[in-house]
């Protein structure tokens, strides 16, 4: 083979005694969120991640509808409600209806869930840490923009 030219190698295709489910990308990631849900309600056992993701991004925007939210924190519309529900149920939420559009439905934080997501985030800093302890700061950062890319 002379310096300019590129021989191409033909891949061998699969072969489907050769699938194993550990090594597959969904498996691999459905254990990796496993144990990152087990660490979180190790450390914040009263609200579920969708709550908690729910009043930390109404306290980072402030009052949005409940559409809205739900579209920032990657929830269908059906979830969404579920969640601010629940929210609502335990104080941490108000929900009022926009003063133009009355179908629309405008979430803030209570005082009470002010205070409950201000106490958390210092503990969702730790259990985001302790997800991630297993790989040095490098592999961490690296992990976190590969994984962005795929999300």
């Amino acid at each position: 083979m002379s310096g300019g030219e590129l021989k191409l190698v033909e891949a061998e295709e699969p072969d489907d005694h050769d699938y194993r489910l550990q090594e597959q990308v969904g498996f691999i990631l459905r254990k990796a969120h496993q144990r990152h849900v087990s660490i979180f309600a190790s450390q914040i056992g009263d609200l579920t991640p969708p709550q908690f993701a729910a009043l930390a991004k109404l306290h980072d925007v402030g009052e949005t509808s409940q559409n809205q939210l739900g579209t920032l924190i990657a929830m269908d519309a059906a979830t969404v409600k579920g969640v601010i529900d629940r929210l609502k149920a335990r104080g941490l939420v108000d929900l009022t209806k926009h003063e133009v559009d009355k179908r629309r439905l405008l979430v803030s934080l209570t005082p009470e869930g002010r205070e409950a997501i201000e106490r958390l985030i210092p503990l969702a800093r730790a259990i985001t840490q302790e997800t991630l302890a297993p790989l040095t700061a490098k592999e961490a950062a690296t992990f976190m923009r590969l994984l962005a890319k795929l999300a």
